[in-house]
């Protein structure tokens, strides 16, 4: 982007603005990604004062063609901006009176800037909410297609970071199907919220002239009007609440990424991940480093900043326009381009793992089935804090002896409980999952459910 750097009289001012002064205001240097939302939003705002007979039908034509070639002019490469004429309004505005004359004036009546910024970062978060979805079902899509691949795969669960009981590897994977829908959900939610046409507001007043909002809101596409013109020009809580479900997607990432790298280690083994996800090491020629799930991990990191940030910038702001709601625009670029990458990184990475069924299997202790223990006693009417007693003598005993549960004979099992039989031995791992059979469980036949259900989720994509 070509930034040129001009300074003139303005207005009331008897002096120039500084230059320092004027780097320091300018917005264009960022806010120059508002373009294409900022022409859509005056191509609209223009046809209505058109249909409204407060511009002429000669000028409106004038301002639309001009608009049109500024957007070919910045697609192009051909549009130069200035930084002395701050923000990206004022640059498209200053080009549109280069190529049509005094008719470019008559674009900016019933509109502040107040009212076209929320306008033109509404449009844009609105775009960034679509794009959010379509990754989150992306990495969904490969979610449960791994999920597939490996139906019949067990592996440790665990809590605390301690084998705790055994799970079927797909009920795992569909933890995060359900996290990456509630994430969707909080989007979808989101764009109500978003989809309020704020333009019509004027600088925080209203407008003395016959506009028609509905007209505008229906041309771009919103599903309502802002209610209370200061509120709509001094509203940011869409940005917030965006970048905090942006915030809760990538924790989900985070996770999911952080499981990646402890399942990619030689002490776990249990996936490996492909060649195109991960890097070597300078000096170490043996490594296989899963860096895109580390970067998912630590950006995580930046997109918590921008929602901090931006709650920081409003707490204390009076109605209705300041100045320091500029510093919105960064953070919340920043935001969506890092949860978009994040997500299209890790979905690629997850579709790209091999599952070490057996090795998932084989590292599983039998003390992993502890809780089964006490339920077989409970089966034979000891209460289950009493059941949970004997078995967890039973198991230091064990440990102590250097056998595991499964290793101990009947007489053994028989010193700390006389309930004990030969029914014991009949527990493994593949009984253990079936009987996880409550709704939510991972019994084999509910996590055949939870995918079927998961695929009709899928389908429900394509007709969308």
């Amino acid at each position: 982007m070509a930034v040129k750097k001009e300074s003139k009289l303005r207005g009331r001012f008897e002096q120039e603005m500084s230059a320092e002064v004027q780097r320091y205001v300018s917005s264009i240097p960022f806010d120059w990604r508002l373009y294409p939302y900022d022409i859509q939003g005056s191509l609209a705002h223009a046809e209505m004062l058109s249909r409204q007979k407060i511009i002429s039908q000669t000028d409106y034509r004038k301002i639309s063609s001009g608009l049109k070639a500024i957007l070919k002019e910045i697609e192009s490469g051909n549009f130069t901006f200035k930084l002395e004429l701050q923000d990206i309004h004022m640059n498209i505005e200053g080009r549109l009176h280069e190529l049509i004359g005094e008719a470019a004036g008559k674009l900016h009546t019933a509109r502040s800037r107040n009212d076209q910024v929320t306008l033109d970062t509404r449009l844009y978060a609105r775009d960034a909410v679509h794009d959010a979805i379509d990754r989150l079902r992306i990495i969904n899509k490969q979610l449960f297609e791994i999920a597939g691949d490996n139906i019949n795969a067990i592996m440790p669960g665990y809590t605390h970071m301690q084998q705790a009981q055994p799970v079927m590897f797909a009920h795992h994977m569909l933890a995060y199907f359900e996290m990456f829908c509630r994430d969707e959900q909080r989007l979808q939610d989101c764009l109500q919220r978003i989809n309020v046409l704020p333009l019509g507001s004027g600088a925080l007043a209203g407008l003395p002239y016959p506009v028609d909002r509905q007209f505008v809101a229906q041309k771009l596409g919103f599903s309502s009007v802002s209610e209370n013109s200061i509120d709509a020009v001094s509203d940011r809580d869409f940005v917030i609440e965006f970048e905090s479900a942006a915030a809760i997607a990538m924790m989900h990432l985070s996770r999911l990424a952080e499981e990646m790298v402890i399942w990619s280690s030689k002490e776990f083994g249990f996936i490996e991940i492909g060649d195109a996800y991960t890097t070597s090491s300078s000096i170490m020629p043996q490594k296989k480093n899963p860096d895109v799930a580390e970067l998912a991990r630590g950006k995580t990191g930046r997109v918590y900043g921008h929602l901090m940030g931006m709650l920081t910038v409003m707490k204390g702001l009076p109605l209705a326009y300041n100045s320091d709601m500029q510093e919105d625009k960064e953070g919340l670029f920043d935001c969506v381009d890092t949860l978009l990458n994040s997500l299209e990184a890790m979905a690629g990475l997850v579709g790209s793992i091999k599952v070490d069924q057996q090795r998932m299997k084989s590292v599983m202790s039998s003390n992993i089935l502890a809780t089964d223990i006490a339920d077989y006693l409970v089966g034979k009417g000891l209460s289950f804090r009493k059941a949970h007693d004997v078995v967890s003598r039973l198991v230091a005993y064990a440990i102590k002896s250097g056998k595991g549960i499964n290793e101990l004979e009947l007489r053994e099992f028989k010193k700390f409980s006389g309930l004990f039989d030969r029914g014991v031995y009949d527990i493994d791992l593949e009984k253990s999952i079936a009987a996880r059979a409550s709704h939510g469980g991972t019994a084999p036949a509910l996590v055949k459910k939870s995918l079927e259900r998961a695929k009709k989720i899928i389908k429900s994509y394509e007709t969308e």
